[in-house]
């Protein structure tokens, strides 16, 4: 559960994905490629040279262009995504 928690690191991986860290030590891999088609502040995260230029700013991931995902969105994704180690659980 997010207890407005902050991203302390981001790894880019691979892809649309970054690693991404919060501050209570959750961490997982988070696939964007979902956002890349959700209107024009995101366009720009389709050249990979882009959306390799993320920074953390204001407790969450944003990229240059005043793209941003709300820290509670990432928190949800990390629990998901395996949580911990910031490995994916193995698919069944």
């Amino acid at each position: 559960m997010w207890n407005l928690n902050d991203v302390k690191r981001i790894e880019y991986k691979a892809g649309y994905s970054y690693s991404v860290e919060f501050d209570d030590g959750l961490c997982g891999i988070v696939d964007f490629s979902d956002y890349l088609h959700r209107g024009p502040v995101f366009e720009q995260l389709r050249d990979l040279t882009f959306f390799r230029q993320a920074i953390i700013e204001g407790g969450t991931i944003a990229w240059p262009n005043g793209a941003d995902i709300a820290p509670e969105t990432l928190y949800m994704k990390c629990e998901q995504s395996g949580g911990g180690d910031g490995v994916p659980p193995p698919h069944r």
